[in-house]
């Protein structure tokens, strides 16, 4: 097998402050928790931004500025924009960041969903920011829009223009039918890396089988011509990523997907969730691949070609 491609998603859109002390979004601590993240072993930073005022998911180029200069300069890792964004954001605000900085990857949903987060709002008394509540609460009428047009806008500016790669998010079956169809276009070209998504509201439970069904798919689809990664949003985190470690696959971790660290306890930063990860790894017998064993087998630009 070979060595396991470790990616960590930092702060992401769907966690507010208040769910944790701990979540980054001031620039300096994103800055920090990803370099923190990349020496405990992650080769790839699956990365958004937060307005560091009160927390909120942006879409603004300052504010991507305010971290990525000290990412590159703090460690080697590959850095990942979302094109994702927030699943309230426009497609022209979510990629407004990536088409400026032209970054060696890009994260790319494959698929329009129901993205429910309103359960977590029960779990909460104590409310950090006034936007936090609403947010969550209103996404029982929330739907995440990423259609056909909107793929494959994405895989031309992003792709065919300026180079990226990219983490393909599956959270259903369906979605690796939709990658398969722009294969067949002709729009999406080389080793594809297809993130298996589970546990979200809306998507695939976090459960072994749904794990099988989506591998047996993609092997059927694409054959050697992919990667598969694993990422588990919640408790299941640690016990899907070990499967998938097992399987030969590759696995994603961090506090956008998982503020807990063991039950009861929260993660303080992104960098227990790698190490966690990391001995998990190693005791199934694996090692972890460098930034640029991953950029190698990723076909990635080099970090030389992105514009910070």
């Amino acid at each position: 097998m070979q060595n396991v491609i470790l990616s960590c998603a930092i702060t992401g859109s769907i966690h507010t402050p208040s769910m944790s002390p701990y979540l980054p979004f001031a620039a300096d601590d994103i800055a920090r928790q990803a370099v923190d993240a990349a020496r405990q072993g992650a080769a790839i930073l699956h990365l958004h931004a937060r307005d560091p005022a009160n927390g909120r998911p942006s879409a603004s180029l300052a504010h991507w500025r305010g971290f990525l200069p000290q990412i590159a300069t703090g460690c080697d890792a590959v850095i990942n924009m979302t094109t994702g964004g927030s699943a309230v954001m426009s497609i022209q605000q979510r990629l407004a960041a990536p088409l400026a900085i032209a970054p060696e990857m890009c994260s790319l949903n494959l698929g329009s969903m129901n993205f429910a987060l309103y359960p977590m709002a029960a779990k909460i008394t104590d409310w950090r920011f006034d936007w936090e509540k609403p947010f969550l609460e209103n996404s029982d009428d929330l739907v995440f829009k990423n259609t056909p047009r909107d793929i494959a806008y994405i895989l031309a500016e992003m792709g065919q223009k300026r180079g990226a790669r990219f983490e393909f998010e599956c959270y259903d079956i369906s979605h690796l039918d939709m990658l398969a169809h722009f294969v067949a276009r002709g729009l999406v070209q080389g080793k594809l890396f297809i993130q298996f998504v589970f546990g979200v509201l809306g998507g695939m439970a976090a459960v072994p089988e749904n794990l099988l069904h989506m591998k047996a798919t993609a092997d059927r689809l694409f054959g050697e011509g992919y990667e598969f990664s694993v990422l588990a949003a919640g408790r299941q985190q640690m016990l899907m990523g070990e499967q998938a470690v097992k399987m030969g696959g590759n696995v994603r971790v961090g506090l956008e997907d998982n503020l807990m660290l063991e039950k009861g306890v929260l993660a303080r930063n992104n960098a227990e969730l790698v190490a966690k990860m990391r001995y998990i790894v190693t005791e199934s017998g694996r090692e972890l691949a460098s930034a640029d064993e991953a950029r190698a087998r990723l076909g990635l630009k080099g970090c030389a070609a992105v514009a910070l």
